[in-house]
């Protein structure tokens, strides 16, 4: 079974949703992620002043080889403030029109404790009453970021706000929890609907002490990943979070993509 290919556009910020689109079709990327477009995360005002309403980027995508795979919020269910919320809000309506089934939230906290644990059912629960009042579609998945970086960790989060879609950051659950992929896989697949993969080698950077390499140069442990993916059957999006937004210093996603598919990685 080959791998739901995606990914996210904080590898291309500068481009326009067109240039994403087209960069995701040259490649045969059959999904992308959007985080940031035309330079800016505010993709609602983005969309607003390119395509006026929601039903004019519904008409731009109509026709579109390449779907949209997920929004992605700045939200922190620990800690989120009113202008994160009102972002989260405004996300809804573009993403419905799109048919954009997720919008990524993070996690926050530092600890997955019981005040981090109870301040994120909070904010579902926030959350949940908004998208049923307003009748929304889309739904928040739960990026494993700040806290969730241990399977035992993202096994307590689904304990305290159950029903919860999870967005794995691979990469984070090995480096910072020090966890074989494979194993904390294993352990939370039954809530995983979107992976994150990227790679890295042991050398401090300007903001981690690792730096992100193209897939396939680094020491992540690709390989038995994505066979217990595959043997798994999983069909969610298993995107190349090729952060270029924040670390300038990574070549660009156009290359990224290429090295990717030439050696075997993805």
């Amino acid at each position: 079974m080959s791998l739901s290919r995606c990914f996210s556009s904080l590898g291309c910020p500068e481009l326009s949703l067109g240039e994403v689109l087209a960069l995701a079709e040259r490649q045969a990327v059959p999904a992308v992620e959007l985080r940031a477009l035309g330079g800016s995360v505010e993709l609602a005002e983005y969309f607003a002043r390119e395509y006026g309403t929601p039903e004019g980027l519904a008409a731009r995508l109509r026709d579109a080889p390449v779907r949209i795979a997920a929004f992605g919020a700045s939200l922190r269910l620990v800690g989120s403030t009113a202008a994160e919320r009102d972002q989260l809000e405004a996300f809804a309506p573009w993403a419905d029109a799109a048919g954009v089934r997720w919008l990524r939230v993070f996690d926050g906290g530092h600890a997955a404790d019981a005040s981090d644990l109870a301040a994120s059912a909070e904010t579902i629960r926030w959350w949940r009453s908004r998208r049923q009042a307003r009748g929304w579609r889309a739904d928040v998945m739960v990026e494993t970021h700040d806290s969730l970086f241990t399977a035992d960790a993202i096994g307590r989060f689904r304990a305290a706000v159950p029903d919860v879609a999870i967005l794995w950051d691979a990469h984070h659950t090995w480096k910072k929890g020090g966890e074989d992929p494979v194993a904390t896989w294993r352990a939370i697949r039954a809530g995983v609907v979107h992976v994150h993969v990227k790679d890295s080698v042991s050398r401090p950077s300007a903001r981690h002490p690792y730096t992100y390499v193209l897939p396939g140069d680094g020491e992540f442990p690709a390989a038995p990943l994505f066979a217990a993916l595959r043997a798994d059957g999983f069909d969610g999006p298993v995107s190349l979070e090729w952060e270029r937004m924040w670390h300038p210093y990574l070549p660009p996603l156009d290359e990224a993509l290429r090295v990717a598919v030439e050696r075997g990685w993805w």
